[in-house]
């Protein structure tokens, strides 16, 4: 008589383990195909984030940069299935200054020539391409290098969860001071929020600005300028003090690639927010999304998923699942890329109805579950905003419970949660008033999740299990099948978020182009390690 071997279980919730090897598996499945798309096509973005790596700046008087002139005149002549390193390169060499702004200038002009060169003369292109943009990623090296002697130096935050706050005025001279007073207060992450609607410019503004609305726009210059003075009170305090942006939007790649010789620490990168909601092409976010992740990975850059923002459209109990599927695919899309575990900052809310009953504890499920799938990531764990009624004393209550949840499950990231959430922008006194609350619960919770132990069996672990297997039974529908990409399908018809965002629908799909023979794209050479 033989006796059935028990199923082997993992973690505080007994997940078992062959469930979660096969959610792993499914995910990998559903996401081949995308990144088979992703090696096959190339974006205007992610052509202009080879010239910015390059060393092309600037713009012309009516603010356009150089890099979308260039681009523009590139694919007008040539074309861009090759790429535009061929036809720049050569034009570079043909015209003998070797100077990309004057060729640049030039081209929007009309004045240059620009084909796809072959034979030697695409040779010598592709050679003078890779030096010049090798210099340009030898600069994030440098920059990556810079971060960990300064934490080496002079220390990094005590203690995760780092605290993750907002500061974004509109005008990078009065967020400088905010951001620096932030840190002296305790916050271990400063985050600009980028101005409304500049992920729907199909360019980087040029230089420091001073106005935005709700936010404060993504440039290179104010990347430079925040990041110096961030460097600044970081010496002063004894801490680093980490720098996140958002590299989304039309000009992913872009922004990665300014990040990475600007030495931010964090963007805000997800897999699909930029499909769901803010309806850019399927298409053009999966190639341009492997691409910045990739310069994510060379610049040691920890990344910030979106999950959170399904909640605000869809139900956090009855759709938490796509959640965690969304996890499962932005871990095998990150990996991929070359990102690892540390630099996965996956990301899910406290998002549930407070008048469910069992909320808290069906929130501490969903977070466990988190931290268990995905143990040696940084989560990044959001705070209420959907269910904020505009009674600042409620919701003073709802973020001490969500930072609650957050030290019980031992998350890595906690965004700060502002009481005056859909009332007002918050108030300095807002956001002073929101720190007291974190230092307070993580102080006084100390190294609680070591204790917390859900009842074996018991409604936590059963609701964690739930969900689990939910997610499962929907990576099953979306699996890679011979010719055919079921994710674009399951994005297509609603699954996520309840936003249904077909593959030839959404904004930049104009600038999707399938590669051709011979395409050549030299940051993709190095940074897969082909240079």
């Amino acid at each position: 008589m033989t006796t059935a071997r028990p199923a082997r279980t993992v973690g505080k919730l007994d997940l078992d383990a062959t469930t979660v090897r096969r959610a792993r598996s499914l995910a990998r499945a559903a996401g081949r195909p995308i990144v088979r798309l992703a090696k096959t096509h190339t974006t205007v973005s992610v052509e202009r984030a080879v010239l910015r790596l390059a060393g092309l700046t600037g713009a012309d008087a009516e603010g356009i940069p150089w890099v979308n002139r260039l681009t523009d005149a590139v694919r007008d002549q040539a074309g861009l299935e090759q790429g535009v390193a061929l036809p720049v390169w050569d034009a570079l060499r043909r015209s003998g200054d070797g100077d990309l702004t004057a060729l640049a200038q030039r081209a929007a002009s009309g004045g240059v020539e620009l084909r796809v060169p072959d034979g030697r003369d695409a040779e010598r292109a592709r050679k003078a391409s890779a030096r010049a943009v090798g210099r340009g990623i030898a600069t994030i090296d440098r920059r990556r290098a810079e971060r960990d002697r300064m934490v080496a130096r002079i220390g990094d935050a005590p203690r995760q969860p780092w605290i993750y706050l907002i500061v974004a005025t509109g005008d990078i001279y009065e967020d400088i001071p905010q951001a620096q007073a932030a840190a002296r207060e305790g916050a271990d992450v400063i985050a600009v929020i980028r101005s409304t609607g500049q992920s729907l410019l199909d360019y980087v503004p040029e230089g420091a600005t001073r106005e935005g609305y709700a936010g404060t726009y993504a440039t290179q210059e104010n990347f430079r300028l925040m990041r110096a003075a961030l460097d600044e009170v970081s010496k002063e305090l004894g801490r680093y003090v980490r720098l996140t942006n958002y590299a989304s939007g039309l000009c992913m790649p872009e922004i990665a690639a300014l990040a990475g010789l600007e030495r931010l620490d964090m963007m805000l990168n997800d897999s699909m927010y930029g499909i769901l909601f803010r309806d850019i092409n399927p298409v053009r976010t999966f190639v341009d999304q492997r691409f910045s992740r990739q310069v994510h990975a060379r610049a040691g850059i920890i990344i910030n998923t979106g999950e959170d923002n399904y909640l605000t459209t869809a139900d956090a109990v009855d759709e938490a699942h796509t959640v965690t599927v969304s996890q499962l695919l932005n871990e095998y899309f990150a990996k991929e890329a070359g990102l690892q575990d540390w630099q996965l900052g996956l990301g899910h809310a406290f998002e549930i109805n407070p008048d469910v009953p069992d909320s808290f504890r069906l929130e501490l499920a969903h977070a466990l579950l988190a931290r268990e799938l995905f143990p040696k990531a940084p989560l990044k764990w959001m705070p209420p905003t959907k269910h904020m009624t505009g009674d600042v004393f409620r919701g003073y209550l709802l973020d001490g419970f969500f930072n609650l949840v957050g030290a019980l499950t031992g998350q890595g990231i906690l965004l700060v949660g502002m009481m005056t959430e859909a009332v007002v922008t918050p108030f300095l006194s807002d956001r002073d008033l929101a720190l007291q609350n974190v230092r307070y619960v993580l102080d006084a919770a100390g190294r609680l999740h070591e204790d917390f132990h859900p009842q074996p069996g018991g409604f936590i672990q059963t609701r964690a299990h739930q969900v689990l297997d939910e997610a499962v039974t929907l990576l099953e529908r979306i699996t890679d099948e011979p010719g055919k990409a079921p994710l674009l399908e399951a994005i297509g018809d609603g699954t996520f978020g309840l936003m249904k965002r077909p593959a030839d629908r959404g904004k930049g799909y104009d600038g999707v182009v399938m590669q051709g023979d011979g395409y050549w794209n030299p940051a993709t050479e190095i940074l897969e390690g082909r240079q």
